[in-house]
């Protein structure tokens, strides 16, 4: 594997590229023979995609970055406090890492921290950790270009001491219930005593409120969604035509999810080159994207149960649109 030393910057890079692009075209290849199709989320983020969802994220619709960051602001020494001495930071799907800045500086007042962002895309997490590196020149920084287990099980041989996993942006909202406390439960198996992990979780609300969150009055989130038909064009050979697909976001509140959708404007039949195949969608004919589950506090505590841990903190923005939840290994 490739490793590049940089001042306190260490780039690991540990995805196969080929190996991802079989495992995409048999994932496209899946979902859309399946009745009804559906193509995974994980795919939104390439380069493309990951810029469209920075856009996203500064939406005046789109209140969950902007909460989140409010509750890092006003709590991140107190998030800190828990975390106190030397420590390792993994961030799964870290992105930009602008809002995890704010609880870096803070856990940097405490102690050494070395930090590794994880994410798929190499292009995010190389502009961030270089910002990193030089906005905070004490502290190390390890990219890790993978997928979120994978990447944490790495950091976990690599690290000494005490650790703090930050899941956060809600990402947690795209495993339906069962599969959440799975994933956490996959996590507290890696933990060790003293260790956290601090994750933000969406909080249900009113309809209106989230699918304007969805369905930006500005079409980028449409463009996101979009850009995984354009991804499949460009890496597998499609022939998606993206103007004869619309976005589509739909609130479940018996379900606490928002269901995102492409749906086919017309009968058509589009050709994938690298399946060598044909796939028929009638009108209206819709492709499943993206699941987003919303939580009520009683669910965060069932949720954190489940994957036994415990709730050490939790803290809400002002208008309790979002949570962050500080959680430790349960012993019991």
């Amino acid at each position: 594997m490739n490793r590049q030393m940089a001042g306190s910057l260490a780039w690991e890079r540990k995805s196969d590229e080929e190996l991802f692009l079989q495992q995409f075209a048999g994932d496209v290849m899946t979902g859309l023979a399946a009745q009804p199709k559906h193509l995974s989320c994980r795919y939104f983020y390439d380069r493309e995609g990951s810029l469209l969802f920075e856009e996203i994220c500064q939406l005046q619709e789109y209140y969950l970055t902007r909460a989140e960051r409010e509750i890092l602001i006003r709590h991140a020494d107190e998030i800190a406090s828990h975390c106190a001495g030397n420590l390792s930071v993994a961030e799964l799907g870290s992105g930009s890492s602008v809002k995890t800045g704010i609880l870096l500086s803070a856990l940097l007042r405490q102690g050494e921290v070395r930090y590794f962002p994880i994410d798929v895309s190499t292009t995010m997490l190389s502009a961030a950790a270089n910002r990193l590196v030089a906005e905070f020149p004490a502290m190390r920084v390890d990219p890790v270009a993978d997928e979120y287990e994978q990447g944490l099980a790495w950091v976990v041989r690599q690290a000494a001491g005490r650790k703090l996993v930050a899941w956060l942006g809600s990402s947690i909202g795209n495993l339906d219930r069962l599969e959440a406390i799975a994933f956490l439960r996959r996590i507290r198996q890696v933990l060790g005593q003293g260790d956290r992990v601090l994750v933000g979780i969406d909080l249900r609300k009113q309809r209106r409120v989230l699918e304007r969150a969805y369905s930006d009055s500005r079409q980028v989130t449409a463009r996101f969604n979009l850009n995984l038909l354009a991804r499949i064009n460009r890496e597998l050979g499609g022939q998606f035509n993206l103007a004869a697909f619309r976005h589509l976001a739909r609130y479940s509140e018996d379900q606490g999810k928002v269901d995102m959708y492409l749906e086919s404007t017309k009968s058509q039949v589009v050709r994938v080159a690298a399946l060598n195949r044909e796939f028929a969608f009638v009108h209206g004919e819709k492709i499943h994207t993206e699941s987003s589950y919303k939580y009520s506090v009683e669910e965060i505590d069932a949720l954190v149960r489940g994957a036994n841990l415990e709730l050490l903190e939790q803290w809400f923005d002002p208008d309790r649109l979002f949570s962050l939840s500080l959680l430790q290994p349960s012993f019991s």
